[in-house]
């Protein structure tokens, strides 16, 4: 015992990142890192005080005149240059994603490479941000718009992407001419630091981005705190709607991403080979921890036979294991309370009908002391069963079968999120008419998981998304600055007097 408390007490503790360096906390609440896949803890994490919060305010604070009026290609070149150091070390990130997420070192590396895109978009910054200008609107008169940056920025970023969630976020927070506070989900913080490590030898000056660790005390310090512009979160609804709501009462701009329950319809005429193998890679990649994974499949009409014959071969023969071993096709989950949590779905969903078609509670990985579980379908699920209007969060599809096209979109649409949807089909009208009809924010067409590019947006409809903008893309250059528009006359001569009737041209 004595010898496995020693080993616990020399474990390294992730802390803060405040002015360009790390900052000792007076905080006595420590929190414990554990690895998914082992079980084991590897590291502790400090949950960060009130007076933590207010001293990476203020640093960012004080930074932002500087920042802020540093010309646009200098940031720029910052962006340019972290985008060489991403690539540097992008094995070295990847293996840290994996140690205290779970997720296969391939599926890390795919998740670093896709907010290394935002940044790689960032690095246009000159562009993105040039106004319009034109002139003699009226005699004398010229009218021109420019975008202005807002202030201090947060961003509050979850478990399931340590590393690609935050990337979505400060790049252009910072390229736009703001200062940053990241707060990252406290189960796994170390990417965040990462990021401060790598900003710093990219150039960027102390103060411009900061690494609040924590809970709720320090997210709640951060949005009660008047000096802060905008909050940026990812995460569940019931904390996004108390984000955006706390936010918004205390005069920020808010964007909130939440939850999902994303449903592909598989119409009759589908590539079933193609269709079974999206939605093995969509439903269980990094074990459905994904706010864009796949989680219902819907049949119309008679496609749901043709569908199984080549999905189930498919998910029993999934390799599931350690996210260090790259043949694995499936880590563990992140905690061991996420993992029963998501036990009790399936339990749920065999106790409220539907059919365990293949049971994840049974597989032999489970037996290991990681939080694993295996990959489970629920098939001849309904809509009232709350294994269908529940999030699950975790490697659990459920198979709902109706017997139209419309009563697909019907589904869909009465379903409080709109996260993302896909439609797999051969017949181009189905395909339009679900694109134009599908309330929902993100679409895929024989694509299953339809996360856009850096130079689009991503952002869902209803309950998935509070607040009125997407994330990255022109919609985050668009959040991360203010409009300003100037009417410029130079007159020839002194006017004679004031003129007191409304302007015209």
């Amino acid at each position: 015992m004595a010898e496995k408390a020693s080993a616990v007490a020399t474990l390294r503790t992730v802390g803060n990142w405040i002015n360009g360096r790390h900052l000792e906390s007076a905080s006595t609440r420590f929190g414990r890192i554990f690895n998914p896949g082992t079980g084991e803890q590897c590291a502790s994490v400090v949950m960060s005080t009130e007076a933590d919060a207010d001293a990476a305010v203020s640093a960012a604070k004080a930074a932002f005149e500087g920042w802020s009026n540093t010309p646009v290609l200098k940031r720029a070149r910052v962006m340019f240059r972290l985008k060489e150091l991403i690539e540097r070390d992008i094995e070295k990130i990847a293996a840290v994603v994996t140690q205290e997420h779970g997720k296969v070192l391939h599926d890390a590396m795919g998740s670093v490479q896709r907010g290394l895109e935002v940044v790689e978009f960032a690095c246009g910054i000159p562009h993105l941000l040039k106004g319009e200008y034109n002139d003699q609107v009226g005699v004398g008169i010229d009218t021109y718009s420019m975008r202005q940056p807002l202030g201090v920025c947060i961003g509050i970023t979850p478990f399931n992407f340590p590393a690609m969630v935050p990337l979505w976020m400060f790049p252009l927070a910072i390229a736009c001419g703001n200062t940053f506070v990241l707060k990252p989900s406290e189960k796994n913080p170390s990417c965040a630091m990462l990021w401060a490590e790598l900003l710093q030898e990219a150039g960027l000056p102390d103060g411009v981005f900061n690494v609040l660790q924590g809970d709720h005390v320090a997210v709640n310090a951060l949005l009660a705190d008047e000096r802060v512009a905008a909050a940026s979160f990812v995460g569940s609804t019931p904390v996004a709607e108390h984000v955006y709501k706390t936010a918004s009462a205390n005069g920020k701009r808010v964007q909130a991403l939440g939850g999902a329950k994303n449903h592909l319809v598989v119409m009759p005429d589908a590539d079933m080979e193609k269709t079974a193998d999206a939605l093995v890679g969509s439903g269980y990649g990094s074990a459905g921890e994904r706010c864009m994974a796949i989680s219902v499949i819907v049949t119309v009409g008679d496609a749901a036979e043709p569908l199984l014959e080549k999905l189930l071969p498919k998910i029993r023969a999934l390799k599931i294991g350690i996210g260090t071993d790259n043949s694995n096709d499936m880590g563990p989950l992140i905690t061991a309370e996420h993992r029963d949590k998501v036990r009790a779905y399936i339990d749920l969903g065999e106790k409220e009908g539907a059919t365990v078609v293949i049971d994840g509670r049974t597989h032999e990985i489970t037996k290991s002391s990681g939080y694993f579980l295996g990959p489970t379908l629920l098939d001849n699920a309904s809509r009232d069963m709350r294994v269908y209007q529940e999030e699950i969060f975790g490697p659990v599809l459920t198979l709902v079968r109706v017997a139209t096209f419309d009563e697909a979109i019907d589904l869909i649409n009465a379903h409080e999120y709109g996260n993302g949807t896909a439609i797999f089909t051969r017949d181009g009208d189905a395909a339009r008419q679900f694109t134009h009809g599908i309330q929902v924010g993100m679409v895929g067409v024989n694509v299953p998981i339809p996360v856009p590019l850096a130079f689009h947006s991503f952002g869902g409809w209803k309950r998935s998304l509070f607040g009125a903008s997407s994330i990255y893309g022109m919609e985050g250059v668009r959040f991360y600055t203010r409009l300003k528009t100037v009417t410029a006359r130079w007159p020839t001569g002194i006017l004679g007097g004031a003129d007191f009737s409304m302007p015209t041209m």
